[in-house]
């Protein structure tokens, strides 16, 4: 079959477009003895200044950097798609921002992210961009933190979004700590229209009573939901009030953050469960108001937890609707360790009786170690959980 000249040439740019590619992302990888070097050569055209450039990219990020082939390969990729007229500026940024502070870890982590930060202008915008963060106030240490969790940061305008968003943030915080504990957790926020979005909801918590220095714990906690659509916000308070959430509580403000994570579909279901659990109205209200948080965990494992609870036979439903923080507490991690040991030691008659069941979650570890683990280590031939049972995995494991 004879192929017309366009769809020849076609076919050549697919086959050299698909083989240097293969080349890029392959690791320096030769099958069947073909080098490099002889594919980045094959089917030579014009484009192939581009092809040598986005090698020379890739062995840049691979061999000296020692990033991984894929951010390589991805990174070489962009390259062809923006026609960088001055590749050589890599390595002058990425050796900036390693003498900045930079681990190899975040600078791998931004260029997988951002891959166009390697191309931006060094001396006319990500060193004017880093001295900012320096002159605003941020440790040395902070500044790699925030910047490699939101690499964006260095590809704004500096005067039209930068300096307006560091300098908005820091207004509403009001310290330089609460600023940086905010920007290290929440960096992504600053790439945001903050105006149109934190402002006017922060506003709308303080007409309803909320305190500026409670609301700025709840912004460094959980900036997310003060970013959303003011006019969702609004629902979200309105319909945590209606529930019966207090303004002056302390809690109001978490309780409009459980509202705000759900659909009215998915709240009426976790109501609907809650009842069939065995709660009432009045309880329901209780709970929204004192641990709004069950209302953020599932139907499934509010259901799990009160299951596994109510099956140890030592606490019944009564005490679950007085302690509903109960439901949120993990079964692996908190319930089941303790539980196991409480039986073992309650089956050799070395205790009377098990814990009230806010003892049983509220209890730290070490204080349910002094009171239930230690004093009976040889009765329980040295055998006893090591691990934290807030975060970490159980573990039977003998004491020396």
């Amino acid at each position: 079959m004879r192929l017309s000249c366009g769809s020849s040439f076609n076919m050549i740019s697919i086959l050299r477009r698909n083989i240097t590619c293969c080349c890029l992302s392959a690791d320096y990888a030769a099958p069947h003895g073909i080098s490099r070097s002889f594919c980045l050569r094959i089917f030579s055209t014009s484009n192939e200044r581009d092809v040598i450039t986005s090698a020379a990219i890739y062995d840049l990020l691979r061999n000296k950097h020692q990033f991984s082939a894929k951010v390589a390969a991805k990174a070489a990729s962009v390259l062809d798609r923006v026609k960088v007229k001055h590749p050589e500026n890599c390595e002058a940024t990425l050796s900036f921002l390693r003498e900045s502070g930079f681990s190899n870890t975040q600078l791998e982590k931004m260029v997988n992210s951002v891959p166009t930060v390697l191309f931006g202008s060094l001396e006319g915008s990500i060193k004017p961009k880093i001295k900012v963060f320096q002159n605003i106030g941020f440790r040395s240490e902070d500044i790699p933190i925030i910047i490699s969790s939101n690499p964006i940061l260095l590809r704004l305008n500096l005067s039209n979004r930068v300096i307006p968003l560091l300098s908005m943030a820091k207004g509403l915080l009001g310290n330089d700590e609460a600023f940086s504990r905010f920007c290290r957790r929440s960096g992504w926020a600053l790439s945001r229209d903050l105006e149109k979005t934190i402002l006017p909801n922060i506003e709308l918590l303080k007409s309803y009573g909320v305190p500026m220095e409670r609301i700025i714990k709840f912004m460094c906690t959980f900036p997310r939901t003060l970013m959303y659509n003011p006019e969702n916000f609004m629902k979200s308070v309105e319909k945590a009030e209606e529930m019966g959430a207090d303004r002056k509580s302390h809690m109001f403000i978490y309780s409009v953050r459980a509202v705000s994570q759900m659909s009215c579909k998915t709240l009426e279901l976790k109501l609907q469960a809650l009842r069939q659990f065995g709660f009432s109205e009045s309880d329901i209200r209780a709970t929204f108001q004192k641990s709004p948080y069950v209302f953020s965990s599932s139907v499934d494992r509010l259901k799990k937890t009160k299951d596994f609870l109510l099956a140890t036979g030592k606490y019944d439903m009564s005490s679950i609707v007085k302690n509903p923080m109960a439901l949120l507490f993990s079964i692996e991690r908190r319930y089941n360790p303790r539980c196991k040991t409480l039986q073992l030691l309650e089956s050799r008659n070395l205790i009377e009786k098990w814990p009230s069941l806010s003892g049983l979650f509220l209890m730290s570890d070490k204080a349910f170690f002094d009171k239930f683990v230690g004093p009976y280590l040889s009765e329980l031939n040295n055998v006893y959980p090591t691990e934290s049972s807030m975060g970490g995995i159980y573990e039977k494991t003998k004491v020396t």
